[in-house]
């Protein structure tokens, strides 16, 4: 995934045909922007020789959160090497597979740059494969204005007692813990708007209504004016078993719906408490069942099981999906004239749901940078040079806006407005012009997939939020057919605010606490039952009939008994309530 990509693509709208993640993830975010694409170098650079004078270097990146792996090419690249003279060689386990995590760290060397998440990165420190940043952190000039959430992460490191760095958060946001700045959250049902209101806008009461309502979109409209195919749910494997998840990520997420987080093989309930996942009354059953009913109903891609996430992507952006269930994954269709004529895809609730959303990240999404032990000299130095830029608002406006002057310009009070013709680049690929930057849009989007700051902090340039969803001018651009005939419908200006009016949601406290990492036990009992889970998983979406469906159910339970699970829902369970009560805490 994100697991990616990572929260936050909702609210731009459209974003590039990312060949996406986790950041679930989770996640995203849309990608890239610049206020000044004429610096040759950081004005964090602590050098004052041009980049261009410099040594070019690789720099290997290991990143959780990729999708794509290889070198950054296209505009991104041509960005980060005329300001740093570095190239950037991207490892994705989502790509190569897991197994390379274990390849890697055997030989004393996961990367130039990592991005872990938070468990593996204090494994990986223990290991000796993380180097101490302290003296070069405190150097910095962007990634200390969250000194805060820096160090809340690092002095919670088991035995870092004298406030040593040693790496820093994802997607932290210069907001609160307990804020939730967006109008959307990371996971509800969305629909295509035309076509909902074609049926009369009928109200949704449960998981059935809504298949039902997706049953008649699907015959009403079986292809694309182009003659493609359309299913409700076009679903893709590439973030199973990542982001702490235990299970089919598109089973995970669609948890969330009835106010339930998912722990690994624990699901914390709405209530407080927890089951395990193999509970036949528990959320991971019944939203696994709703895939499996949709399919008996003839609503799901059949290349779901097989096809992979640039596929998904490609078919999200020729409008062949009725179903998003990702905030992000509007980006792919959403834009000013689609969200203007009414064809853009919103939050259309199901009346039995209350749905669970994080507050904003400002501590961080739960994945770690860090820099790997056996960086050292000129390369050491352009790491951090980099990471501090990263972080900057030069750089947040790449990763979250686009390119100025092609994606967005500049108004006269200061602030941004999207450049209508180009707002497609991203989703259609377009040939970038008119700016230093030259290649395909979407070939050359930050590959990286993973942010230090998320697109919801303010850029202090503007007062907005970095990503464009949050700009007063986009919102009033986009105030047309779409927004309003569901504010009409729905009593509300934005989805979240149709939640709290209606006590439809569920806001988790966002906290950087450190968890015990796996035994080697508990690392060999997870690997067998998330296999299980998995593939057990897919089978029963394509059960052909409930009995069926069951009998697979049962098996995969009796299975996941025979190699441990009551251990490691034990072991899980004790971790989650650690986390539990450090959100409870700050409520």
């Amino acid at each position: 995934m994100k697991k990616v990509i990572a929260l936050l693509l909702a609210l731009t709208l459209v974003i590039g045909c990312l060949a996406a993640c986790d950041k679930k993830d989770e996640p995203s975010n849309n990608t890239s922007g610049d206020n000044n694409t004429t610096n040759n170098t950081s004005d964090s650079n602590s050098s004052n020789t041009p980049a261009s004078e410099k040594e070019e270097l690789t720099i290997e990146i290991y990143d959780k959160a990729a999708n794509y792996q290889g070198m950054q090419e296209g505009w991104f690249a041509q960005v980060v090497k005329e300001r740093f003279n570095i190239k950037l060689n991207i490892i994705a386990p989502q790509v190569a597979g897991d197994a390379i995590y274990q390849t890697r760290v055997s030989t004393g060397n996961l990367g130039d740059i990592v991005i872990l998440d938070q468990n593996e990165f204090t494994d990986c420190l223990s290991q000796g494969l993380i180097k101490d940043i302290t003296n070069e952190y405190k150097n910095t000039k962007y990634l200390k204005e969250f000194d805060k959430q820096i160090m809340t992460f690092n002095n919670g490191i088991p035995g870092n007692t004298d406030g040593k760095v040693y790496g820093f958060p994802t997607e932290m946001t210069n907001t609160s813990p307990t804020d939730r700045s967006e109008d959307t959250i990371y996971s509800s049902p969305m629909l295509r708007w035309d076509l909902y209101q074609e049926l009369g806008a009928p109200e949704i009461k449960d998981l059935q209504g809504l298949l039902d309502v997706l049953k008649q979109m699907k015959d009403a409209h079986p292809t694309t004016a182009e003659g493609d195919p359309c299913y409700p749910f076009v679903l893709w494997g590439d973030w199973d078993n990542n982001d702490n998840m235990l299970g089919i990520a598109n089973v995970v997420q669609l948890t969330t719906w009835y106010g339930d987080k998912i722990k690994e093989t624990a699901i914390l309930q709405k209530d407080g408490t927890f089951t395990p996942v193999t509970d036949k009354n528990g959320t991971y059953y019944k939203m696994l069942k709703f895939l499996n009913d949709a399919y008996q109903m003839g609503l799901v891609d059949p290349d779901s099981a097989t096809q992979d996430w640039n596929n998904v992507w490609a078919k999200m952006c020729n409008g062949q999906m009725y179903l998003m269930w990702y905030s992000w994954q509007v980006g792919a269709w959403n834009s000013q004239e689609r969200i203007n004529n009414g064809t853009a895809y919103i939050f259309v609730p199901v009346m039995d749901q209350t749905y669970y959303a994080d507050a904003d990240a400002f501590f961080g999404s739960g994945r770690i940078w860090g820099v790997g032990s056996g960086v050292d000299g000129e390369k050491y130095q352009r790491i951090m040079e980099f990471l501090d830029w990263y972080a900057s608002p030069e750089s947040l406006n790449f990763q979250h806006a686009g390119i100025e002057g092609y994606n967005y310009k500049k108004l006269d009070n200061g602030k941004f407005e999207v450049i209508a013709e180009n707002e497609t680049a991203d989703a259609d690929n377009k040939e970038i012009t008119g700016v230093a930057y030259t290649g395909k849009y979407n070939d050359g989007n930050n590959k990286i997939n993973q942010w230090i700051v998320g697109a919801v902090s303010k850029n202090p340039n503007t007062g907005e939020g970095y990503a464009k969803g949050y700009w007063q001018s986009y919102k009033d651009a986009t105030s047309g057919k779409t927004k309003q005939e569901w504010k009409a419908r729905f009593g509300a200006a934005e989805p979240v605010e149709w939640m709290k009016k209606n006590n439809k949601i569920l806001i988790s406290p966002n906290v950087s606490v450190s968890l015990p990492s796996d035994t080697a036990d508990i690392e060999v009992k997870r690997g067998q039952c998330k296999q299980e889970i998995k593939d057990a998983s897919w089978r029963m979406i394509f059960a052909s009939d409930d009995a069926s469906f069951d009998a697979m159910w049962d098996e995969m339970v009796n299975n996941l008994n025979a190699f441990g699970f009551q251990e490691l829902y034990d072991f899980d369970v004790k971790r989650a309530k650690i986390e539990k009560e450090a959100k409870d805490a700050v409520k």
